[in-house]
């Protein structure tokens, strides 16, 4: 595996301030965030692949809407089936149980995608598409990075992947990883390296100081070296998907 499972550094963090400006309809019979960029472009786009915070994380919107303010159409489904987990549960909480009963696994989460990608590709006129995997998302991003699917990926602080997974891996992958991070710590990082440097595809690993397990989408920003790896990550994205998605859509 280059990653390991979720771990309890998969449930906690901060939950930001802000107004989403996107809005949810249901798409291909699964409740869905959208974000438009200011010209309404549908042309390039990002689908988000949530950490197991799931599609109502206020964090995950604004970040959907970063992306659009960055000329994206942003979809995240969700695959959770309304009922994620909670960020920082209480005292008691079984996140086991919560992982044996209500974790969405490979057979339920990739039809979701697959339907998902058709429609965009579809009756919403998007011609490339660059996935974004938080923590468990990032299983789906590796998945996914095949022709005619994803053409472009970035992945945060990912859990649950597989070594199989990367090695099918045919399009520019980007990843974000934390100092600190018993889900993708340096061993992972450096298996997962040893895989990309075989294949025949861009990719790019960077490793930010001073930043834990979920730092990409729930940091605590308050702190000035934490928001730093934060934005950094996030313009680590950006600046993938303008080299990979609209650049190659050229």
């Amino acid at each position: 595996m280059a990653s390991n499972p979720i771990g309890k550094c998969c449930t906690v963090g901060v939950k930001h301030e802000g107004t989403a400006v996107g809005e949810f309809k249901t798409m291909a019979g699964v409740r869905t965030y959208f974000s438009y960029p200011e010209d309404k472009s549908t042309e390039n786009a990002v689908l988000i692949f949530t950490d197991i915070m799931g599609v109502d994380l206020v964090n995950v919107h604004l970040i959907a809407d970063q992306f659009a303010a960055c000329g994206y159409f942003v979809v995240i489904p969700d695959l959770f089936d309304g009922k994620p987990c909670p960020l920082n549960p209480p005292e008691g909480f079984d996140l086991m149980g919560w992982i044996a009963t209500d974790m969405p696994h490979v057979p339920a989460v990739d039809p979701i995608i697959e339907a998902t990608i058709k429609e965009m590709r579809g009756s919403l006129g998007v011609k490339r598409i660059g996935g974004v995997g938080y923590c468990f998302g990032g299983k789906y991003v590796c998945r996914f990075l095949k022709e005619g699917k994803l053409d472009a990926g970035y992945t945060a602080h990912p859990s649950l992947v597989d070594a199989e997974e990367v090695e099918g891996v045919t399009k520019p992958l980007s990843i974000s990883a934390a100092e600190t991070d018993a889900i993708f710590p340096a061993p992972k990082r450096r298996e997962t390296e040893d895989i990309l440097e075989k294949l025949s595809v861009p990719y790019q690993i960077n490793l930010f100081s001073d930043v834990e397990h979920g730092f990409a989408v729930r940091a605590d920003i308050s702190k000035p070296r934490i928001k730093f790896a934060k934005e950094q990550a996030f313009y680590q994205a950006v600046t993938w998907f303008e080299e990979y998605v609209k650049k190659a859509s050229t």
